[in-house]
């Protein structure tokens, strides 16, 4: 499995110590920027990120802001993508079982370094059930054309 990862200045700081969680973990990541806290656009790095999930360059992501409101709505906009915005660990993995969202986004000023962490690592080992979820996933994508 290949992660993206990509963040405005809001989110880089908590995207840095996610890279640091996937090295440990061995699980390979392109990073997609932004590389300081200097003052960024997110819908920059939403967009970046959301094409290499289109295009199977990678498979899943995780993008950062400072709330994850607004990167999560501009992954949003790319067809093809579920980016779901989670602050809790239930969600992250109803998010995936459910709703088999290939994007998390996360609040760099909104959440703590330890429960990201553990939030990325549900997101990541959750895998979509199917079944009665996949028709209302079918129905999402028809929404987008």
């Amino acid at each position: 499995m290949k992660i993206g990862i990509g963040s405005d200045h809001g989110g880089f700081e908590l995207k840095e110590y996610i890279k640091e969680y996937l090295d440990r973990e061995g699980i390979s990541y392109i990073d997609y920027g932004t590389n300081s806290i200097e003052s960024v656009d997110y819908p920059d790095y939403g967009k970046k990120v959301s094409e290499a999930v289109v295009s199977k360059e990678v498979d899943k992501a995780v993008v950062i802001c400072g709330t994850g409101i607004g990167i999560s709505i501009a992954c949003n906009k790319v067809k093809g993508i579920r980016c779901a915005l989670c602050g809790d660990t239930y969600s992250a993995r109803m998010s995936r079982e459910h709703n088999d969202a290939n994007i998390l986004a996360l609040g760099g000023r909104v959440i703590g370094r330890d429960l990201a962490l553990e939030i990325v690592s549900i997101w990541l080992k959750t895998k979509f059930e199917g079944g009665r979820h996949e028709k209302r996933v079918e129905k999402i994508s028809e929404i987008e054309g």
